[in-house]
């Protein structure tokens, strides 16, 4: 991928139990201060909650960075940063997880349909 595609990331949150409204008011900040900063694309972010095996609600938030330089400026950034911030201290490691990850994918395309 050059530095000029989109860069679509999953970030994955571990909340910890009762945190979870707090948790979920920063992820409605999060992208809105991206999007205004240039830094992620205008596309909707997707947002998944669900119980993770061992207890505990995890998060995935889906959303696609303008250019690859986007994560590196956001860490230099004092407004998302503190955004990031608050959301550490309400996640938490589990089952030999970490608090959050963020793997960048790629979509494919691929034809469906009978084999």
């Amino acid at each position: 991928m050059t530095a000029s595609e989109h860069l679509t990331v999953i970030a994955t949150y571990r909340v910890r139990a009762g945190r979870e409204k707090e948790f979920m008011a920063l992820v409605r900040k999060h992208h809105p201060v991206l999007r205004r900063l240039g830094l992620a694309t205008d596309d909707e972010p997707i947002v998944y909650r669900g119980e993770e095996e061992g207890g505990g609600p995890i998060v995935f938030e889906i959303f696609s960075w303008k250019d690859a330089e986007g994560p590196d400026v956001a860490h230099h950034t004092p407004e998302v940063m503190a955004i990031w911030e608050a959301m550490g201290r309400l996640v938490e490691e589990r089952n030999g997880k970490p608090k959050f990850e963020f793997p960048h994918v790629e979509r494919l395309e691929l034809a469906f349909g009978e084999a």
